[in-house]
């Protein structure tokens, strides 16, 4: 561990992996998934360029605070649904790879995937109103889409995800933004 990377790197060889690295925060530090048999040198560079990447990833999410996405979560309430929506939580999170968001009605902590934090606020804001309308109805019904659809730029914000290929591909991900 280096003074440039403060956090605990646990490296986990794998014989099924056979050419990709992956790097995710986990209690304590960052777990590196890498290929069994990668030679130490060649192991240590990877490694140190996807930690740095982590870093920088994180770096960009943490100044987008949790804070202020409270704040804009409670402008988009006040805007889209009359200030009526009791929102308890609002943060960013490293652990969702499948979703860009995420809503527990029951509670009202909305989670936002951390790799919107270097999207335009525009599309954030479109992720933001998908999930404070769950508040409303936690399911994908008519009118759900209906309270999705009266942010003017859900329909750009949804291309844009997807073409930017944050969506994932063309079968898996329609779960990303609950296009079904």
């Amino acid at each position: 561990m280096t003074n440039e990377n403060p956090w605990e790197v646990h490296i986990v060889r794998s014989p099924r992996r056979r050419r990709t690295l992956q790097a995710r925060l986990v209690e304590g530090g960052v777990e590196v998934l890498v290929p069994k048999g990668l030679p130490p040198d060649q192991e240590r560079d990877l490694v140190a360029r996807l930690v740095a990447r982590l870093r920088e990833r994180v770096s960009r999410a943490s100044v987008r605070s949790d804070e202020e996405l409270m704040r804009r979560a409670q402008e988009l309430n006040r805007r889209y649904f009359a200030g009526k929506l009791r929102v308890n939580s609002v943060r960013y999170v490293s652990n969702q790879r499948s979703r860009f968001g995420s809503c527990t009605h029951s509670t009202g902590a909305i989670r936002l995937s951390d790799r919107l934090a270097s999207v335009p606020e525009w599309v954030r804001d479109y992720v933001l109103v998908h999930e404070l309308a769950h508040l409303v109805h936690p399911n994908h019904s008519p009118e759900f889409w209906e309270l999705v659809y009266s942010y003017g730029l859900a329909e750009r914000a949804r291309g844009f995800l997807m073409g930017m290929g944050l969506a994932g591909d063309a079968e898996g991900g329609d779960q990303d933004l609950d296009l079904a």
